[in-house]
């Protein structure tokens, strides 16, 4: 029995890493290799890795709804780690071409203050640093 329990927990698919919530259409959409591929994506761009941000702005989110849950991931990893840290990753790795429109969808339609509802933000508003150097 502990061991059929332990099976089930290993291939469950993670919703949540370190803090940051896969939208439920992202997650439906992906397997189970990719879903810990996701998490290595997410913990190293967490870390402050570049190129796995590049990776995690490319990992294929299968269009719609997908991409709108791949945007509030990149959308919750600047508010974690901070502006200025996400510019500084930006800036050191060609992520940059594609990145906006996940941002805008991401805060459009998540829910980055977690009140159940879609926030409706604007990239403008929440990260002007980052879409200054979009802009350049």
């Amino acid at each position: 029995m502990f061991l059929v329990c332990i099976l089930i927990l290993i291939g469950c698919k993670r919703t949540s890493i370190d803090g940051i919530i896969i939208g439920n259409t992202l997650l439906a959409h992906q397997s189970l290799e990719d879903n810990r591929i996701l998490e290595r994506f997410i913990l190293n761009t967490l870390e402050g890795d570049e190129k796995a941000l590049a990776a995690l702005k490319d990992f294929p989110c299968g269009g719609g709804a997908g991409c709108y849950d791949l945007g509030y991931i990149i959308t919750q990893i600047i508010y974690q780690i901070g502006e200025d840290e996400f510019v500084k990753m930006l800036q050191a790795t060609d992520a940059r071409k594609g990145i906006e429109s996940l941002i805008k969808v991401g805060l459009e339609y998540g829910d980055n203050d977690y009140d159940g509802k879609m926030d409706n933000k604007s990239l403008k508003q929440e990260f002007p640093k980052v879409l200054h150097l979009l802009s350049d």
